[in-house]
């Protein structure tokens, strides 16, 4: 077996076996394949794409190229949920805490990401005394015990993505939906979760904007994930405005509190019951999703998910305080209403130019290493469909203070409003939910 032989495979569009995947991860890992071979094995695959088999051979070389958590010591069935993410995506906060609340075991390890804002432990790092690089045993335990816990991944989880998406970064291969759904699942699955839900965003501010192709990413995960023998679903939701009103750290940990003790966004509420509900189903806690919304809709209105998130925040040193006091969260140095230009309706509202305003504010990573300020965010005052009068607040900033950095941020938000004269309907929230070959689609 060589790599020019599989290379020459792959790119006349004929299948790969197990044994020759696993010959390609492997010797790229421990470079016995170097990055230039790798490199055009991945174009090839990128432009023939890969079988469903194929592609649960490529996620499973991954997850075996380092550690496979075992999680046989948490009683119960252990799900995991799974955004690709998007502008003001508050859902985990509120989502674990709500599950775990309503009977359902929560053992997850979330990301820090490079993006608009920091990742879910980016967001709740913010909160003063919480250690998110728990031992496996505190992980276990805390979960055995609140039901819940939270943690940034360890470094040995699926090394074998990290180098490959290294790769995929400089050699414009990264746009491939055989390699995305892999690299997603294979740090699920290395994660040792039992089930999955997974929300895959589409619109302007997702990564996959097109819904077919959130549509075939969806599928393909599902597929992998029972390749895996997990129980796998997906839920395919819109990113054309944020998701809630809160785009930051500091500021969508306040808006979770707020959202689990009755007062939160509509579409932040819809989706959580929505993914809360599919993570309930496929745990066997509610025999049918309507079961399952009611409960966790009675878990908000008695404040049993924010006394859970409390819980969750105490058992790994954090101050659950919090919760009662938002001032203990980081607080920023200046808040400035940012005022609409022209009276009228609110259009459209473009996620992404919104997020990218965050980012310039400091809520954001422009590289790896650079740190984000927590207190920094944007507050959104007005959605699609509402009615705005010139000078009023689209929006509240949470800025450091740096006038050149709310400048640029204020051109690039405004930038991403369309007010017109006539009424309109908020966006789409949820297109399909797609469960093994099925594609229910929302009316």
């Amino acid at each position: 077996m060589n790599a020019y032989e599989l290379i020459k495979k792959k790119r006349d569009g004929s299948e790969l076996s197990e044994a020759e995947i696993n010959y390609l991860v492997g010797g790229f890992v421990n470079g016995q394949i170097p990055d230039y071979q790798m490199a055009a094995f991945l174009m090839a695959v990128y432009f023939n794409g890969m079988s469903v088999r194929e592609c649960c051979d490529l996620t499973m070389a991954m997850v075996e190229s380092g550690d496979v958590i075992d999680l046989s010591q948490i009683n119960g069935f252990k799900v995991d949920k799974h955004s690709t993410g998007g502008v003001g995506d508050t859902t985990t906060l509120v989502l674990a805490p709500l599950v775990a609340a309503s009977g359902g075991i929560v053992a997850k390890m979330t990301g820090r990401e490079l993006g608009h804002t920091g990742g879910t432990v980016d967001k709740l790092a913010s909160i003063p005394g919480m250690n998110l690089e728990l031992t496996k045993e505190e992980f276990i335990r805390i979960v055995n015990t609140v039901h819940v816990s939270l943690i940034a991944p360890t470094s040995r989880l699926a090394p074998a993505d990290k180098h490959i998406y290294a790769l995929r970064n400089v050699t414009a291969t990264v746009d491939s939906i055989p390699l995305i759904a892999s690299s997603i699942m294979s740090k699920k699955l290395a994660a040792g979760a039992d089930g999955i839900v997974l929300d895959v965003k589409t619109g302007a501010g997702a990564f996959m904007p097109k819904y077919e192709d959130a549509v075939e990413l969806a599928k393909t995960m599902v597929n992998i994930g029972e390749c895996a023998g997990k129980k796998v679903v997906a839920l395919i939701t819109g990113m054309e405005q944020p998701l809630g009103n809160a785009i930051g750290n500091a500021i969508e940990v306040q808006e979770a509190i707020d959202t689990l003790g009755g007062k939160g966004p509509r579409d932040l509420v819809d989706l959580v019951l929505e993914l809360g509900s599919m993570m309930l189903v496929i745990s066997g806690i509610a025999s049918s999703g309507s079961t399952a919304r009611k409960k966790l809709e009675t878990h908000i209105a008695e404040k049993k998910g924010l006394k859970k998130l409390a819980e969750l925040i105490k058992a790994q040193g954090g101050n659950p305080e919090v919760i009662e006091n938002s001032d203990l969260l980081p607080q920023p140095k200046l808040k400035i209403e940012i005022i609409s230009e022209a009276s009228g309706y609110v259009e459209k509202i473009n996620a992404l130019e919104v997020g990218m305003a965050s980012r310039i504010l400091g809520a954001g990573r422009k590289t790896k290493s650079e740190p984000i300020d927590p207190s920094i965010g944007i507050l959104l005052k007005q959605k699609v469909g509402e009615r705005v009068h010139k000078g009023e607040p689209l929006a509240v900033f949470y800025s450091d203070g740096d006038r050149q950095k709310i400048a640029a941020a204020t051109s690039k938000f405004l930038s991403a409003y369309t007010i017109g004269d006539q009424p309109v309907e908020p966006p789409k929230l949820f297109y399909a939910r797609v469960i093994g070959d099925n594609i229910e689609e929302f009316s």
